[in-house]
């Protein structure tokens, strides 16, 4: 990069000047820069929980959440996004949430190189609140990937197809376990996910009523680091979503299925998965089926620009008859007032693992004896 910039340097001066006497040469010139834009977000947190007693008698607890930055770059028709997080070292510290360089072949299509967004069910996301859908807690809302993915956006369709090596890869050795220091979910522990491809279409349809039916299906590997076996891992999706003046709803059903190769004796009915450092287990076969809707209000409450009411629903049908289910359920408004934007949510689970529970096998066996819990959260972020 040095030696780059020194030369960048000399050949400035003799094309500087030579563009004072060539005025098209200057005007080339300036259309080779690329164009860059930086932004970001701070976010603090309120929450007060159910299941903590020593958090219920102070009052709940205040603190910081999250700080990101956003890099967004183009140069003719190349592009770049990126986007780096930093959360306390409790929740995994400073990691990449998404990062790609584009390639746009026209209006309509182009294509992803990097840790993009797998292309699975309702994007960008199955939810409207700030813990997102029941879906994100097994990476099946605003997953990331490593791979290249090809997107196709027409008036009436739209498809994506990707190829993905692998998840998000910390750590290079050998025989060495995928780091849960990540932003959304991916298998951990003794397996590792490779090879995946996936495939999405949607129709779009009406006018006044803007309909999106969709269809998606993925298929990969399960690296286990022990047998030096591969299993597989499978998924499809039938979603359907619904915009209606201020309306939104958001309609999804999911088959989810995994066959690792694990050592003789290990269960194959269980996962570890992992994101913001640390790891839990999850059932390797379910189906899940989600249920949003929101209404926004336009008001002008000083600096408040708008309310938006939601309800985001979750519940994951283990198919292992002897796993308790999962459900939640998220009840809340954003409020809209220029660069700030605040998520105000009572959300309840039952055999949630971030919402009450032992969090280690609240989404594998369950407990039969679990209660409902909840959390009253306060989310206010800064976004520039």
């Amino acid at each position: 990069m040095k030696r780059i910039s020194t030369l960048r340097k000399f050949l400035f001066i003799p094309i500087f000047l030579f563009g004072m006497f060539s005025p098209g040469l200057n005007q080339i010139y300036a259309q080779e820069k690329p164009e860059i834009s930086v932004g970001g977000a701070v976010r603090f947190n309120y929450n007060l929980s159910s299941w903590k007693e020593g958090q219920k008698n102070r009052g709940g607890d205040f603190g910081y959440d999250m700080f990101r930055v956003n890099f967004d770059a183009s140069w003719k028709d190349l592009y770049l996004n990126a986007e780096y997080r930093l959360y306390s070292e409790a929740f995994g510290g400073g990691f990449m949430k998404q990062g790609w360089v584009g390639y746009r072949f026209n209006e309509e299509d182009e294509i992803q190189v990097g840790l993009s967004q797998v292309p699975f069910g309702i994007q960008q996301y199955n939810s409207h609140n700030w813990f997102f859908n029941l879906t994100y807690y097994f990476g099946l809302e605003d997953d990331h990937d490593m791979g290249v993915k090809y997107l196709h956006a027409g008036e009436k369709f739209e498809y994506n197809l990707a190829f993905y090596k692998n998840a998000e890869e910390l750590r290079f050795g050998g025989d060495t376990e995928t780091s849960p220091d990540r932003y959304s979910y991916d298998v951990v522990g003794r397996n590792k996910e490779v090879n995946q491809v996936n495939g999405k279409l949607i129709y779009k349809f009406g006018d006044s009523i803007k309909n999106r039916l969709g269809f998606s299906a993925q298929y990969g590997g399960l690296y286990n680091l022990d047998t030096k076996e591969t299993g597989s891992h499978s998924g499809l999706a039938l979603h359907y979503e619904v915009d209606f003046q201020n309306w939104n709803f958001k309609l999804q059903a999911m088959t989810i299925n995994n066959d690792p190769k694990n050592l003789p004796g290990e269960s194959k009915d269980i996962l570890q998965m992992g994101a913001y450092g640390v790891p839990y287990e999850v059932a390797s076969d379910f189906n899940i089926y989600t249920f949003a809707f929101s209404k926004s209000i336009p008001v002008k409450l000083g600096p408040i620009s708008n309310l938006q009411f939601y309800n985001d629903f979750g519940y994951m049908d283990k198919k292992i008859a002897s796993f308790e289910d999962s459900f939640m359920n998220v009840t809340g408004v954003l409020i809209s007032a220029g660069h700030v934007y605040t998520y105000v949510d009572y959300a309840a689970g039952y055999n949630h693992s971030w919402l009450g529970g032992n969090f280690a096998d609240d989404f594998s066996t369950g407990n039969s004896d679990a209660k409902w819990e909840a959390r009253f959260n306060i989310n206010i972020g800064y976004y520039f």
